[in-house]
C-alpha cells in the first residue's frame, strides 16, 4: 500500500541494457564543466555516467570487468548508487516499475519480478522480499573536476538506442526548491530537505554526514558504535569512508537529506 505510481508505466522510463562508451575528449563535447556524473571505479576499471542521461534512463545494466553491474540514479532523491546484479549466482537485468516507495525509485529484477528500492537495494516485493543487493561504491562528482585529475576512463555515451532530449533536465528546480513531488514516511527539518548527505551504516547504526561538512584534503575522523571511522574527500569530489583501524573501506550513500531520514529516521547526523 506504500509503493505509489510515479507517473510512467512499467519500463515507461527505459533501462540502458547495453550501454556504448566513448573517450574523454568525445563526452566533453556535449558535458558542461558543472554537470554532476556518476562515476565508479571497479577493479581497475573506471566509467562514468552523465546525470544528463540518467534522468532519462534511470537504470543501467552494465557489465565491468567480467562481472554484472547495476548502475541506478533516482533523480527524485538526488541518489546514484551502484549495486550487483547477480543472484542466486545468475546475472539478472533490471528494470523501472514507475512505481515509488518513499519518494525513491523502484526498480525489478526480469527474473523474478521482485520489486526493490534503489536506496538500500531493498527487495520490498514478491518473493525475494527482504533480500539485499550487494552495494558497489560509486561517487558522484562534478565532470570539469574528474576529467582534471583522471585521463584513464570511458564515458556512457548518448548513443542509448533511445531519443532523448539529453542535456534538458525535466526537474527544473527540484533540486533546490524545499518541497517533495511524493510523499515519504518520516520527515526531518534538521537539514534542508535536499542537502546531500553521504549516509552509511556501521554496527547496525546509521549516520548521514552533510557533504558541506566534508572539505577536499582535509580528513575527518568519527567515532560510531565504538568503531573509528576516517572519512577523505579528494580534490576531484570523490568522498571515501574507511574503518581506520583495518583500512577496510566503507560503502557509502549519497542522497538528498530528506530521502535519506524517509529510510533511516534513527539515523545519527555528523556534526563538525
Amino acid at each position: 500500500s506504500k509503493i505509489l505510481s510515479g507517473g510512467p508505466p512499467k519500463d515507461g522510463i527505459p533501462s540502458i541494457d547495453n550501454p556504448v562508451f566513448v573517450s574523454p575528449k568525445e563526452a566533453d563535447k556535449w558535458i558542461k564543466d558543472n554537470e554532476l556524473v556518476l562515476v565508479i571505479d571497479y577493479r581497475g576499471v573506471r566509467r562514468v555516467y552523465p546525470f544528463q542521461i540518467l534522468v532519462w534512463h534511470e537504470i543501467v545494466n552494465d557489465t565491468i570487468a567480467g562481472d554484472p553491474v547495476l548502475i541506478t540514479y533516482c533523480p527524485l532523491c538526488g541518489s546514484g548508487i551502484a549495486y550487483s546484479r547477480s543472484i542466486d549466482g545468475e546475472a539478472v537485468t533490471f528494470g523501472t516499475t514507475g512505481k515509488l516507495y518513499n519518494s525513491n525509485l523502484v526498480m525489478y529484477d526480469r527474473k523474478t519480478d521482485t520489486y526493490w528500492s534503489q536506496i538500500d537495494g531493498r527487495a520490498i516485493y514478491g518473493s525475494l522480499t527482504g533480500e539485499k543487493l550487494p552495494p558497489i561504491p560509486v561517487d558522484t562528482v562534478v565532470w570539469g573536476n574528474w576529467k582534471k585529475y583522471h585521463e584513464n576512463f570511458t564515458v556512457l555515451d548518448r548513443n542509448t538506442g533511445y531519443s532523448r532530449p539529453y542535456g534538458n533536465d525535466p526537474y527544473g528546480n527540484y533540486y533546490t526548491a524545499d518541497t517533495l513531488f511524493f510523499p515519504v514516511e518520516n520527515k526531518s527539518d534538521s537539514l534542508h530537505p535536499k542537502a546531500v548527505v553521504y549516509g552509511i551504516e556501521v554496527a547496525g547504526i546509521y549516520k548521514a554526514y552533510p557533504d558541506s561538512s566534508l572539505k577536499a584534503g582535509r580528513v575527518v575522523l568519527d567515532t560510531i558504535g565504538g568503531k573509528k571511522i576516517r572519512i577523505e574527500k579528494q580534490k576531484d569530489g570523490t568522498v571515501s569512508f574507511f574503518n581506520n583501524i583495518d583500512g577496510r573501506s566503507i560503502v557509502k550513500e549519497r542522497d538528498f537529506w530528506f530521502a535519506w531520514y524517509a529510510f533511516h529516521p534513527d539515523t545519527l547526523v555528523f556534526e563538525k
